[in-house]
């Protein structure tokens, strides 16, 4: 019975952690690690440590990316990284105003809104709050790229041992 844990538990935390990568309530990368960790550690084996380092690794990657790529892109398109502060906040009060949905809600608006309390035109501002918005698509499918490579060098792992 407790052997069955370790067998459903690492690709159970993986299929949440990928979900949660879309859903912000979960922490989907690192529940995406944690699935591989626990596998590694049933495992004890090299295999178990090497695709954990490698897993690590690319969620790293991946977690850098994530900021730098979008916020270049921004930048260069005129979002401020205050304006983005602000608008994390405002994203935070949707949250739970209108769970899940809310905090893209808030996060647009705030931009939006931000941008126009500074003397932007509407036209401008709305046009810095598309691209914040290509932004964190962007940002979701490097976090998900990266916790699916995470998620393939795990069932790579399982088929090499």
């Amino acid at each position: 019975m407790a052997a069955d844990v370790w067998v459903v538990l690492p690709p159970l935390l993986i299929v949440v952690g990928l979900v949660g990568v879309v859903v912000p309530i979960l922490p989907g990368t690192l529940l995406v690690l944690a699935g591989v960790l626990v596998w590694a550690l049933a495992e004890q084996s090299t295999t178990g440590w090497v695709v954990l380092s490698l897993s690590v690794l690319v969620a790293a990657a991946g977690r850098v990316l994530q900021y730098l790529v979008p916020g270049r892109r921004m930048k260069q398109r005129g979002v401020r990284t205050s304006t983005l502060a602000l608008a994390v906040l405002l994203a935070v009060v949707g949250f739970f105003v209108v769970p899940v949905i809310g905090a893209v809600v808030g996060f647009l608006l705030g931009i939006w809104l931000v941008e126009v309390g500074r003397g932007t035109s509407r036209g401008e501002a709305w046009t810095r709050t598309k691209h914040a918005a290509v932004g964190v698509l962007q940002s979701v499918g490097i976090e998900l790229a990266s916790a699916l490579v995470v998620a393939g060098l795990y069932v790579v792992g399982l088929l090499l041992s």
